[in-house]
């Protein structure tokens, strides 16, 4: 099975590139973040016509999530939200269960700057996303969390690493926050298939960063031990960021081995 992830950065905006890269790229599921649209605009039919059965949980004008499944794929125990905070109305998290595979779609938080409200909601948001797989899943089963997380893990995903030191996008508390997501039982399963590889998925619209490929890897696949033994590769697709008007990030795409979700692997109650 092949999921991928792309931050659409604007799914109106976007369409005619999103079906044409689900045509050559052929993935099985794709997650999209910042998608940009209230649910009653989101293009259902075009991404029907292109073969993909659609959830999505939108928002106009800022973040929106969606999922893209193969029509003929098992697509269960959809939820909507993160939980943790009921007054918190940004939509960044969609979840489903396609062919036993636990998938967590996120836009996490950007941050703003280091020390605003916005930064501190931000480490907040990765900490309920902790909290949740604490309360409603177990390391043991079938589980991918992709997605934007704003977070770039390590030096080596960072082309300057030294100018974006204490900067959002790879500040010591983010990356911590980030950090104490993954002890739960997860797996960075582009750096597990690439070990000592660089290579970004995010770069600036400014400055010529993509020519010059001055980007960041804040898009990531997060999966537990069990999935990660199904893991053959990941790539980033970088041709859509070459395209005219096109979004800050490239797709992320993981390669799973087929194989049956061991029993257990339904989300746990």
């Amino acid at each position: 099975m092949r999921i991928a992830s792309w931050n659409v950065n604007s799914i109106r905006t976007r369409l005619e590139q999103l079906t044409s890269w689900l045509v050559r790229a052929a993935p099985d599921v794709v997650c999209l973040q910042e998608t940009k649209v209230e649910d009653g605009s989101f293009p259902e039919a075009a991404l029907s016509e292109a073969g993909y059965r659609s959830i999505f949980f939108g928002q106009k004008t800022y973040n929106g999530v969606a999922i893209a499944a193969r029509f003929g794929l098992s697509v269960d125990d959809v939820k909507k939200g993160l939980d943790g905070d009921e007054e918190d109305v940004a939509r960044r998290m969609l979840a489903a269960t396609i062919e036993g595979v636990r998938v967590i779609n996120v836009y996490v938080p950007n941050g703003q700057a280091v020390g605003t409200p916005a930064f501190a909601y931000k480490l907040a948001w990765l900490g309920r996303l902790r909290s949740e797989l604490e309360a409603r899943y177990r390391p043991d089963q079938q589980l991918l969390i992709c997605g934007d997380f704003n977070v770039a893990p390590e030096p080596i995903d960072v082309a300057e690493p030294k100018k974006w030191e204490g900067q959002v996008l790879f500040h010591p508390d983010e990356r911590a926050a980030l950090g104490r997501l993954m002890e739960w039982g997860l797996v960075d399963a582009f750096r597990a298939c690439h070990p000592g590889k660089a290579a970004y998925s995010w770069w600036d619209y400014r400055m010529g960063a993509f020519r010059r490929n001055k980007g960041l890897r804040i898009d990531l696949a997060l999966v537990t031990r069990p999935l990660a033994a199904r893991c053959t590769d990941v790539a980033i697709d970088t041709r859509p960021r070459e395209l005219q008007r096109p979004s800050d990030h490239a797709p992320v795409v993981v390669e799973l081995a087929d194989g049956a979700a061991p029993p257990g692997s339904a989300p746990a109650a």
